[in-house]
C-alpha cells in the first residue's frame, strides 16, 4: 500500500474483485457504465475491469460526476491511513479539513494555518486527491448531512445549517447530486429504529480489522482524569471542547465498529467531534501493513501474533495532552491523574452530563496561564516547566494541532525548560500522531526489551528499532503490553 495507490490499476482491480475491505478508504472505484462510485469491498458483483476507473477520494469521484453507491455507502468508509502517517502539506491539510477548518475559516484560513498560499494548497490537493479544499469540505458536509438525516428527527433546515451548508438550496442540490436521492427520500429509507432521543446521536465508527480494544481502551481508562473521563458500562466517556460549544462522547468497542454516542451543545460540531474521536482511537490506521512490518523482527513477531491490531491511543486535544504529559513527569499514573483532577476542579469549565459522572472540560491553556503559580502542587522546577508551557500555548508562541509540522513542534518543545526526549516523544506519539515516535528511555520499554532478550540500553534499543520504522509508535504498544506495569511516567 503506497502513496497514490489509485494509480496502480492492476492492484486496485484485484482488490475490487476480491472485495478486500483493507483497501476501503485508500481508493474509490467509479463505474463508468452506471456513474456510481463504491468502496473496494462493495458487496455487489464487481464491474468489468474495463468499466472501472479509480480515484483517491470521494470528493474526486463527486467532482467527476459519480454518485455514491447505496449498497456500500463509500462515504462512510474509514479514512485513508495516509493522513495520519504523514506530516507533509497534503496530510496536514486533510487533517484540518476533517477538523472543519474550511467550513469555519474558509480556504484562506486553511492556507494560513499551513503557512502556504491558498493557491499552493489548492494545487497540491488537486494533484494528489483530484479535488481542492472546497470540494473535499463539501464531501464531508454531505456525509454529515446524511448522518443527521438518517439518525435524527431534526427539520431539514436545521440539518442543512448544522452540516455547514450556507443555504437550503445548496443543501438540497448537494444531497441529490451525491446520493441521487432528495433529503426527504433519504429520511424515508432509514430503518424505523433509527429515531433517537433528542440531544444525543448514536452512530457507528468503522475501522480496518483487526483492532485490539484491550490496549486502546485499557490505556484510556487507566489514565482517565476524574470529571473529564470515565469508564462506565463498557464504554469510555469523556468531555469534548469543540469550536462552537462542548460535547460528551461515549465510545464502546464492538466486533466490527466502535459504537459512538455523542451529546453536543451545538450540532455544527458533529463532524469535528467524529473526526476527533476517530483520531483519538486511531481508527484510520492500517493494522495489516503495520503488523506485517513489525513481524519482520523475530522478537516482536510473537507479540504481534498474540494480539494483532494494536492502535496508538491518542487524544482529542493536543494542548491538553501536553499539559498532562508535564503533570506526569517522574510520578506514577495515579499521581498524574490526581494532579490533573485538581486542575480540572479548580480551573475547568463546568458541563452538565445527563448520565452523571463527567463534570468539566479540561482547562484551556488560557485558564491555566492565569492560575496563581503557588496554587500548583508540584516541585519548583516542574512548576516552571508547566507555567512556561501553558504560557506559550496561551499566547500562541507554541501551537500544537492536527496541522503541526512534527519536526518543528519537536524542536519547539525541546527548547522549553524541563522538556527532555521522553516528554517530547510521548507528545509526538499521542498528541501529534507521529506513527514513528519512539521512547527508548521509558522504563516499561526497557523492562520489556530485557524480558524479550533485547539489549535494554536506550542506544541499543534505538538501533534495533530502526527496522521497525515507520511504525515504532506501534511497536511501543506491543512492548508495553509485555510489562506488568505498562503505563509509566518516569523520564523527562
Amino acid at each position: 500500500m503506497q502513496k497514490g495507490m489509485h494509480h496502480d490499476r492492476e492492484h486496485c482491480v484485484r482488490a475490487v474483485q476480491s472485495k478486500d475491505a483493507r483497501f476501503d478508504g485508500w481508493f474509490f472505484t467509479a463505474v463508468l457504465t452506471t456513474r456510481i462510485y463504491c468502496r473496494p469491498s462493495c458487496p455487489v458483483v464487481p464491474p468489468k475491469p474495463e468499466n472501472m476507473t479509480f480515484y483517491p477520494s470521494a470528493a474526486a469521484c463527486q467532482q467527476a460526476g459519480f454518485r455514491a453507491c447505496k449498497r456500500c455507502r463509500p462515504d462512510t468508509s474509514p479514512g485513508s491511513p495516509e493522513w495520519n502517517q504523514r506530516a507533509d502539506l497534503v496530510a496536514r491539510a486533510m487533517r484540518l479539513i476533517a477538523d472543519g477548518v474550511v467550513d469555519r475559516e474558509g480556504v484562506p484560513g486553511l492556507a494560513a494555518r499551513l503557512g502556504y498560499s491558498a493557491r499552493q494548497v489548492e494545487r497540491q490537493l488537486l494533484a494528489e486527491l483530484g479535488a481542492g479544499p472546497l470540494a473535499l469540505a463539501r464531501a464531508q458536509r454531505a456525509q454529515t448531512a446524511r448522518l443527521l438525516i438518517e439518525t435524527t428527527a431534526l427539520p431539514m433546515a436545521e440539518i442543512a445549517f448544522a452540516a455547514g451548508f450556507s443555504s437550503i438550496r445548496t443543501f438540497n442540490d448537494t444531497v441529490r447530486e451525491v446520493f441521487a436521492l432528495s433529503p426527504s427520500e433519504l429520511r424515508d429509507r432509514r430503518p424505523r429504529s433509527a429515531h433517537q432521543a433528542p440531544g444525543a446521536l448514536t452512530l457507528r465508527l468503522p475501522f480496518r480489522a483487526p483492532l485490539n480494544p484491550d490496549n486502546l481502551f485499557g490505556h484510556l481508562a487507566a489514565t482517565a482524569v476524574p470529571g473529564v473521563e470515565e469508564w462506565r458500562d463498557g464504554a469510555y466517556r469523556r468531555t469534548l471542547r469543540l469550536p462552537y460549544g462542548h460535547g460528551i462522547a461515549a465510545l464502546a468497542p464492538k466486533p466490527d465498529h466502535i459504537a459512538c454516542r455523542l451529546t453536543l451543545s451545538d450540532l455544527r460540531d458533529l463532524p469535528v467531534a467524529i473526526s476527533r474521536c476517530r483520531r483519538m482511537l486511531d481508527l484510520d490506521a492500517d493494522p495489516v501493513a503495520i503488523d506485517d512490518q513489525l513481524r519482520t523482527d523475530p522478537f516482536l513477531a510473537p507479540l504481534v501474533d498474540k494480539a494483532p491490531g494494536r492502535r496508538v491511543p491518542r487524544t482529542v486535544d493536543e494542548a491538553e495532552f501536553a499539559v498532562r504529559a508535564v503533570l506526569g513527569q517522574q510520578v506514577s499514573t495515579a499521581a498524574a491523574r490526581t494532579h490533573a483532577a485538581r486542575l480540572v476542579t479548580a480551573h475547568g469549565t463546568p458541563v452538565d452530563d445527563p448520565e452523571g459522572g463527567l463534570t468539566h472540560l479540561f482547562p484551556s491553556p488560557e485558564a491555566l496561564a492565569e492560575a496563581p503559580p503557588d496554587s500548583l502542587a508540584m516541585p519548583r522546577t516542574r512548576r516552571t516547566t508547566f507555567t512556561t508551557l501553558v504560557g506559550q500555548l496561551a499566547d500562541g508562541t507554541l501551537h500544537l494541532g492536527v496541522e503541526s509540522d512534527w519536526a518543528e513542534a519537536r524542536a519547539r518543545l525541546l527548547a522549553l525548560p524541563g522538556f527532555g526526549p521522553w516528554t517530547v516523544d510521548v507528545i509526538a506519539m499521542r498528541a501529534l500522531g507521529d506513527p514513528d515516535a519512539f521512547l527508548p528511555t521509558d522504563l516499561g520499554i526497557r523492562r520489556a526489551a530485557q524480558e524479550l532478550g533485547l539489549p535494554g540500553t536506550p542506544a541499543a534499543l534505538t538501533a534495533r528499532a530502526a527496522a521497525w520504522r515507520p511504525w515504532r509508535a506501534y511497536a511501543v504498544q506491543y512492548l508495553w503490553a509485555t510489562d506488568s506495569h505498562p503505563i509509566n511516567f518516569l523520564p523527562v
